[in-house]
C-alpha cells in the first residue's frame, strides 16, 4: 500500500499533471482520463472553457455536458435538489460510471445544460482525475474527447489521433470500462429511476435500489439515433453467413459504393471485455486497411439486451450505418 501511495504522489507531482492543472486554471480544455472514456474537460466556472469544449468537439449546443466532481460535497454546489434516492445511488455506485441527472442550481452556466433546468453529475472512478479536480478547486465539464458523433476514445492515443497536437492529453492509461457512463434521471416524485443511456451500471443493478425503467430523454448526451460512428460505414449482420452476394449488392447500392472493400470486426464473447474493446476495435477496423470502405460485424442486436450487453448493443446500434 505504501508503494502504491508513493506512485500516486509521484504521478500527481508529474510535469504532465501540473501542466493539466495549469491549463484548466487558465480556461483551456484538455483530454482527461476516466474509467469510462477519455473526456474533453474544462473548468465549469470558466465560460470560455465551456464554449471551447463545444467548438473543439464541433458539438451542437442542444447536447448537454456532464459535470464531473471529486467528492460528494461538490454535488450540493451544482444541484438544487438532492433526493434520498440520489444519495442511495451515490453511496452504492460513486465513484463510478453512473451519471445522475437532477435539477440544477440557478448559477450553473446554461451552456453546460443546453438551456435545460437539469444537470448530469458524475464522480469518476479514475483517481488521477479526481485528484486533478480537487486541486483545481472546481468541477469540470467533460464530454467524450472526440469529434461529435464519432467513436469515443478509450486511450490517450485515440484523443491525440482525433485532435493532434492542438490538445494536451493527460495520459491515465487505457479506460477500464470503455463505454460512456450510464445516465439516469427520476420520476417526478423521485421514487423511481429512469435510464436515459445504458452503461456499466445496468438496469438489473439499479433495480436492486429502486423500481427502474428505460426512458429516452434530451437531458442525456448520446441520445441521437446515429452516434459513436467510425470513419467508414459500419454494417451489423446477425450471422457471418448472412453476408452473401445478395446482401453484398444491397449494401453496395444503399451506400452508393461502386465496390465494397469490407474489413471484419469481432468482439469477445464476454460482455465486460466486449465493452472495454468496442471502441478500440472499431478504430482498428476502420484504420488497419487503408482500402477498406466498410466494416462488418456479426452481432445479434435483438438477443443481447440484458446486463452490460444492453450498453454494447446500444452503442453498436447507434454507430451502425446499416443493420441487416
Amino acid at each position: 500500500m505504501i508503494e502504491k501511495d508513493k506512485k500516486e504522489d509521484a504521478t500527481e507531482k508529474s510535469v504532465e499533471f501540473q501542466k493539466s492543472l495549469k491549463l484548466l486554471k487558465s480556461g483551456e480544455v484538455i483530454g482527461l482520463p476516466t474509467e469510462t472514456v477519455y473526456g474533453l474537460a474544462g473548468d465549469i466556472t470558466r465560460p470560455e472553457a465551456i464554449e471551447k469544449i463545444f467548438r473543439t468537439k464541433e458539438r451542437p449546443y442542444f447536447d448537454p455536458l456532464i459535470v464531473h466532481i471529486a467528492d460528494l460535497a461538490e454535488a450540493h454546489n451544482i444541484v438544487a435538489k438532492w433526493p434520498d434516492l440520489a444519495q442511495r445511488l451515490a453511496a452504492k455506485f460513486w465513484p463510478g460510471p453512473l451519471t445522475i441527472v437532477l435539477p440544477k442550481r440557478a448559477d450553473i452556466n446554461p451552456m453546460i445544460t443546453s438551456g435545460l433546468e437539469t444537470v448530469g453529475l458524475r464522480m469518476p472512478r479514475h483517481e488521477l482525475t479526481r485528484k486533478l479536480i480537487r486541486q483545481l478547486g472546481h468541477a469540470v465539464a467533460a464530454p467524450s474527447a472526440n469529434k461529435f458523433g464519432r467513436t469515443s476514445p478509450s486511450t490517450a492515443e485515440h484523443v491525440r489521433t482525433e485532435f493532434g497536437d492542438d490538445l494536451f492529453v493527460l495520459d491515465g492509461g487505457p479506460c477500464e470500462v470503455g463505454l460512456e457512463s450510464t445516465v439516469i434521471g427520476f420520476s417526478a416524485d423521485f421514487k423511481e429511476i429512469e435510464i436515459y443511456r445504458p452503461g456499466a451500471i445496468t438496469l438489473e443493478m439499479l433495480t436492486e435500489i429502486a423500481p427502474t425503467r428505460t426512458q429516452a430523454s434530451s437531458a442525456s448526451p448520446g441520445h441521437l439515433k446515429h452516434h459513436y460512428m467510425p470513419k467508414v460505414p459500419l454494417v451489423v449482420v446477425k450471422h457471418l453467413e448472412d453476408f452473401g452476394i445478395g446482401l453484398y449488392e444491397s449494401i453496395r447500392q444503399r451506400l452508393g459504393l461502386k465496390v465494397l472493400y469490407p474489413t471484419w470486426m469481432r468482439l469477445p464473447p464476454e460482455p465486460t471485455l466486449a465493452a472495454r474493446l468496442l471502441y478500440s476495435n472499431m478504430r482498428i477496423a476502420a484504420e488497419k486497411n487503408p482500402r477498406a470502405n466498410l466494416i462488418i460485424i456479426a452481432y445479434d442486436t435483438t438477443s443481447r439486451t440484458d446486463g452490460l450487453w444492453a450498453a454494447v448493443t446500444d452503442r453498436l446500434t447507434r454507430a451502425a450505418t446499416l443493420i441487416s
